[in-house]
């Protein structure tokens, strides 16, 4: 099991920049997938960035490709996204999720779940 909790939201101007973590407990967090979702009101989940156990394996929305960067330092149980020139549009909740098995962009299929961090980007 794996516990997650999100930090480094906040209000940012549009061209901003802000980094999230994503810290997990537990020992076998080297073991996870982890994807970052986000919620804009009344909207579903959707898919941002996701990156594999190991690292080797990354992938990105279309809607953040060059201008989002997620990584992950296991020796830290920490996940980040680094998100480059905000647009309103980038305006929702963000959560991290995390999965032994799943990769891909389907939010039902990650398990774990974090609380969620604001992300508010002004024009």
């Amino acid at each position: 099991q794996v516990q997650l909790v999100e930090s480094g939201g906040g209000l940012v101007q549009a061209g901003g920049s802000l980094r999230l973590s994503c810290a997990a407990s537990g020992r076998t967090f080297s073991s996870y997938n982890i994807a970052w979702f986000r919620q804009a009101p009344g909207k579903e989940h959707d898919f941002v960035a996701g990156i594999s156990w190991t690292g080797a394996r990354i992938n990105y929305a279309d809607s953040v490709k060059g201008r989002f960067t997620i990584s992950r330092d296991n020796a830290k149980n920490t996940v980040y996204l680094q998100m480059n020139s905000l647009k309103p549009e980038d305006t929702a909740v963000y959560y991290c999720a995390a999965d032994q098995t799943t990769w891909g962009t389907l939010a039902g299929r990650y398990k774990y779940w974090g609380q969620g961090t604001q992300v508010t980007v002004s024009s």
